[in-house]
């Protein structure tokens, strides 16, 4: 006979103290995925009818591209940090990645819809980047002679061109997501086909898949890097064409796990509280997701400090000013709250062992983590443009709320299709040998 019972501190789980869980009958999502897409879908035309409002408000619809923007690379850090993270798995092994693999590839599958949403980018980055502004010489010396530009932005526009322009950018993009979509298909592919594979639960299927699985995914993981530092450049960097970072492409990647793993902890508690997760979530695999967050958070303030610390010791004229236009006027106080809320507080809590161990608590942070990476985005772009650069501007400029609804609306549509990709296959990988481990008894220590 076995008795189980959930608890939410350290010796929190399903226990069966005396011999191994079962399977559960049924591996397939809940029906309460469904009510979750209905809201988030509600959630999305709100923010949308908001944004509406917020066109006509002075300067309302610059903000309203930027703070699209902003939301695209929100979805994108989902859709390819899921994708990465993925690969990582299977590259490195263990149990932790067994409940996180059917959220991952439900992320994947969402992709193609993140490359939609770039689309309207395409028709409206004239008002967002120089080079798509300016994209000739003819145009760069009009727009230096107009002052529209500074000599070394001329400069930099002139010298960069043949990576940014809109032709160039174009190809790139498409590039990106091809690559992407092509990774995403095999890695999808091959993970229905090795459930059903006649041989599963054998040792010689178990390291056919892995040994295909590693092959294809360590090679991935290196033209995921590329194309991420391509696309971080060209999409974000290039706001400020004046801006050189050697190290920015792994800052996204850094960046990209952290929300990955946030949304992808938050799902699985969630639904833990419905088998088949319940069954499969042991105490001891959330410790370990918690500290796998505080590894990424770590990594995260390691990097961005660590730039900081040299170009600001550096103090090149050609670098600080990056800086400067984030940490002046009222940018210091976001600077301050990105600081608290994208570190210190992660940090901190992600200390605790108990906390990792608490599911209530665990959902709170991953939250919280997921804000934070908005607030985080948002200090990286706004900044870039003359009338925000160094002076940040509540009062009056009602229309810079752009930056909730849009990111809001849009995250939301996203998540809606997550939640339906989530659906469409059993939580569960069961030809894996981790199956086995998982559902041995679990004891309190």
């Amino acid at each position: 006979m076995s008795s189980g019972h959930e608890y939410y501190g350290e010796a929190g789980g399903h226990h069966d103290h005396h011999g191994p869980k079962t399977l559960p009958a049924s591996l397939a999502a809940p029906e309460v995925l469904s009510a979750w897409r209905i809201r988030a879908l509600i959630v999305f035309v709100v923010a949308t009818l908001l944004t509406v409002a917020f066109a006509f408000s002075h300067e309302g619809k610059n903000h309203i591209l930027r703070a699209y923007l902003m939301g695209y690379m929100i979805c994108f850090s989902f859709a390819g940090g899921g994708l990465v993270l993925l690969m990582l798995q299977y590259v490195s092994g263990g149990k932790w990645g067994l409940l996180l693999r059917r959220p991952l590839e439900a992320m994947t599958r969402t992709i193609w819809l993140v490359g939609l949403m770039f689309v309207p980018i395409i028709f409206l980055w004239k008002h967002l980047y120089q080079w798509a502004a300016f994209p000739t010489a003819g145009a760069v010396a009009r727009a230096l002679s107009n002052h529209a530009v500074t000599l070394e932005q001329a400069l930099t526009l002139n010298a960069k061109r043949s990576m940014l322009n809109p032709s160039a950018a174009i190809i790139q993009t498409v590039f990106i997501f091809a690559i992407l979509l092509l990774l995403t298909f095999l890695l999808n592919k091959w993970s229905v086909e090795r459930d059903a594979d006649p041989a599963r639960g054998t040792e010689p299927s178990f390291d056919r898949w892995r040994i295909k699985f590693e092959n294809l995914s360590g090679i991935g993981i290196l033209i995921y890097v590329i194309l991420l530092t391509d696309g971080a450049i060209v999409w974000i960097k290039s706001l400020d064409i004046t801006w050189y970072s050697s190290i920015w492409g792994l800052q996204f990647l850094v960046g990209q796990g952290y929300a990955v793993l946030a949304l992808s902890i938050l799902t699985v508690i969630l639904l833990s509280r419905v088998e088949p997760m319940k069954t499969m979530l042991r105490v001891t695999e959330q410790h370990d997701l918690g500290k796998l967050a505080f590894a990424f958070v770590m990594l995260n303030i390691y990097l961005c400090f660590a730039e900081f610390l040299i170009i600001w010791s550096g103090n090149v004229p050609d670098e600080i000013p990056w800086y400067l236009n984030r940490i002046h006027g009222g940018w210091w106080y976001v600077c301050t709250a990105d600081f608290i809320c994208h570190w210190l507080i992660p940090f901190c809590l992600l200390l605790s062992r108990d906390l990792k161990r608490n599911k209530q608590k665990m959902i709170w942070l991953t939250c919280f983590m997921i804000f934070a990476r908005c607030v985080d985005m948002f200090w990286l772009i706004e900044p870039n443009f003359a009338d925000a650069a160094g002076n940040l501007r509540i009062a009056g400029n009602v229309g810079i709320l752009a930056y909730i609804t849009v990111p809001v609306a849009l995250i939301s549509l996203w998540a809606a299709y997550y939640m339906t990709q989530l659906q469409a296959r059993p939580l569960i990988n069961v030809n894996d040998p981790h199956v086995e481990e998982m559902l041995e008894p679990e004891h309190a220590h």
